[in-house]
């Protein structure tokens, strides 16, 4: 059985920026699906049920399915009275100047105007979404929101204290392995002196003691430490700014064993103080299984 199931409904004009929204839904950890079919919302609510392991969703209506309003409607009287499920539903709205601007920019056919004009469309949209707007606990003007600031806006409203809609993803790699391809920020370790050199240390790795602690033993590591401590400081409140769900910070050594995990290690520690840290060690065990093949 599912405890306190929160569900978004998202609705609204079309072109008022539904996919914006169920973007930022999807960073916020909600379990997302775009219009359902109406035959299928029934057996959907039982599996939810039978799972209990969604506890988010958020769900699109529009256009595609506007016999869909009653249905849906008379289904949520129904699980509200079984106290399962609660329920908000959020309606994006912009004016009429700014819905023609943003079709004619996209080169789009209004879905009830596809042989008309795009202003009859948007007049018989409104005639059908009126009610459903009256219905609504949430109603965001997008006219003079840009993307970003409209994922700002959806952010305040729906966040909770539990959810971490940004993150940290940190990488440690080899470069002879390659660059990780999804990286924000990359950055060179290989500089710092090598424990590959060392023969004790050599089929350790940055996590095992003793060479976290010759890595960090040398001024160079602690001065460089300190720098990109304090810039990677400087630069994340940006990336949440611009409305990034993550960003991926990638450090590499040459095998991505030792000097690489090591900072990775270290990095990560200081930066879950602030932000929810994923850490990956890509490379580290790629030397030992070459070895073994060979």
């Amino acid at each position: 059985m599912v405890d306190n199931l929160q569900l978004v409904i998202i609705t609204g004009m079309s072109g008022a920026g539904k996919t914006v929204a169920i973007q930022s839904f999807e960073d916020m950890g909600y379990f997302c699906i775009d219009n359902m079919p109406p035959s299928l919302i029934p057996k959907f609510w039982e599996l939810i049920k039978e799972s209990g392991k969604v506890t988010k969703i958020a769900l699109v209506i529009d256009l595609r399915s506007r016999n869909f309003f009653r249905e849906i409607q008379d289904m949520l009287v129904e699980l509200e009275n079984t106290n399962l499920i609660d329920t908000t539903i959020m309606f994006l709205d912009a004016t009429d100047e700014e819905l023609v601007s943003r079709y004619k920019e996209t080169r789009r056919a209004h879905p009830l105007a596809m042989d008309g004009l795009i202003t009859e469309g948007i007049r018989k949209e409104r005639a059908i979404l009126e009610e459903i707007r009256g219905d609504a606990q949430v109603v965001i003007d997008t006219t003079e929101l840009s993307p970003r600031q409209l994922r700002e806006r959806i952010n305040e409203e729906f966040k909770s204290r539990d959810t971490h809609e940004f993150r940290v993803e940190l990488v440690s790699f080899g470069f002879k392995y390659g660059l990780p391809i999804d990286a924000d920020i990359v950055m060179d370790v290989r500089f710092l002196p090598n424990p590959h050199y060392i023969p004790e240390l050599r089929p350790l790795t940055g996590q095992d003691s003793s060479v976290y602690e010759y890595v960090m033993s040398f001024p160079e590591t602690e001065s460089f430490y300190t720098r990109f401590i304090d810039l990677l400081k400087n630069v994340m409140p940006g990336y949440e700014k611009e409305g990034k769900s993550s960003v991926t910070i990638a450090i590499g050594c040459t095998g991505g064993q030792h000097r690489s995990v090591a900072l990775t290690e270290r990095v990560g520690k200081e930066l879950e103080k602030d932000y929810h840290v994923n850490i990956t060690h890509r490379d580290k065990g790629k030397r030992k299984e070459t070895v073994n093949r060979s």
